[in-house]
């Protein structure tokens, strides 16, 4: 061997050594993280072709407080995971003290239902661009018929945490911060895979175990919602401020 072709295999064996370096440099996944994309990749599986892209899905951890950010947008291919706040359903937390009691698939319950969603398409509504969703499993089947949606709400956001300790409620639809909604709209958008269930995922991995929450009697705040709605409306009829034309409801009236 010349000394030309000893630089040539030194560089070369120089490289092959460096490159297990290089990738041993590179930070693993916190707990945290591998816990989210685990339930990711478990979920997307689950679904199938039912999904149109699986390279990316979001998983909603209703097993933690409102205020710390529990929608997470998983990257399946890249790895990683952003958080951001995100809204349940108020007949799912009637006391309002941010944390979830149950969950619902019933038509005027206003509570957050659990299960596997795919995206459908965007559409203008009361709170701007929205997106449909169709629930997947037996436990939110009903999602599309009670239009359970993703939005933008600023009762959603970090400065209403700051001031109130939580985030507001919506009517069972999945609300997120305006500033956030951009990314996670187009992150989401083109039938890919919502997931959301009480996982309890905390900061470290470790499983969060919630206060204790009272029962929901979801039959009795239905039946009180529905008389109050009737009343209501008689007290419009009553007034002449009723219109006899059927008034189609925003699909996301939260």
């Amino acid at each position: 061997m010349d000394r030309r072709q000893f630089i040539a295999a030194s560089t070369l064996g120089a490289a092959a050594c460096a490159m297990p370096l290089r990738l041993a440099a590179q930070a693993a996944p916190d707990p945290r993280t591998r816990a989210i994309l685990s339930v990711a990749r478990r979920e997307v599986e689950r679904a199938g072709s039912v999904l149109w892209r699986r390279d990316l899905a979001a998983i909603v951890d209703f097993g933690v407080h409102s205020a710390v950010p529990r929608f997470h947008l998983a990257n399946l291919e890249s790895g990683t995971v952003t958080s951001l706040l995100v809204s349940h359903g108020s007949g799912s937390d009637p006391e309002h003290d941010g944390w979830l009691n149950a969950f619902s698939n019933l038509h005027d319950s206003w509570a957050t239902s659990r299960g596997a969603y795919v995206s459908w398409e965007w559409y203008e509504g009361r709170y701007g661009t929205s997106m449909r969703l169709e629930g997947l499993d037996d436990s939110n089947s009903e999602a599309f018929n009670r239009a359970i949606v993703m939005h933008a709400a600023s009762y959603a956001t970090p400065a209403h945490v700051h001031r109130w300790g939580k985030v507001g409620r919506s009517n069972g639809c999945f609300a997120i911060g305006p500033d956030e909604f951009s990314r996670a709209l187009y992150m989401l958008a083109g039938g890919r895979l919502l997931f959301a269930d009480a996982l309890g995922i905390g900061e470290n991995g470790e499983q969060v175990i919630a206060p204790q929450q009272q029962p929901v009697d979801f039959d009795a705040a239905i039946a009180q919602r529905q008389a109050e709605a009737a009343e209501a409306g008689a007290e419009l009829e009553a007034e002449g401020e009723l219109s006899a034309e059927p008034i189609e409801a925003d699909p996301d009236l939260r």
